[in-house]
């Protein structure tokens, strides 16, 4: 349940391609069980997380998620 004062922030991280639905999994998997994550997608060749910033930071997530989507093998776009 969120609480009153709880700021729900998205971050969207654009990649070359569109992700596989294996690559997509396991994004959801580990990102998506982080404290704080309230939602993952992966469609479109984006990654979109809406994410609670009282328990996560934008700055850490970002480049959790940044990090993640290389290690798969998938090219960022700005």
């Amino acid at each position: 349940m969120k609480n009153v004062g709880d700021i729900m922030q998205r971050i969207k991280v654009n990649m070359r391609k569109e992700i596989c639905d294996d690559c997509s999994l396991a994004l959801k998997r580990f990102i998506g069980h982080m404290d704080g994550v309230e939602s993952i997608d992966t469609e479109d060749g984006k990654l979109v997380i809406d994410f609670n910033d009282s328990k996560i930071s934008m700055e850490e997530l970002s480049r959790i998620a940044k990090d993640s989507i290389e290690k798969l093998g998938y090219k960022l776009t700005e």
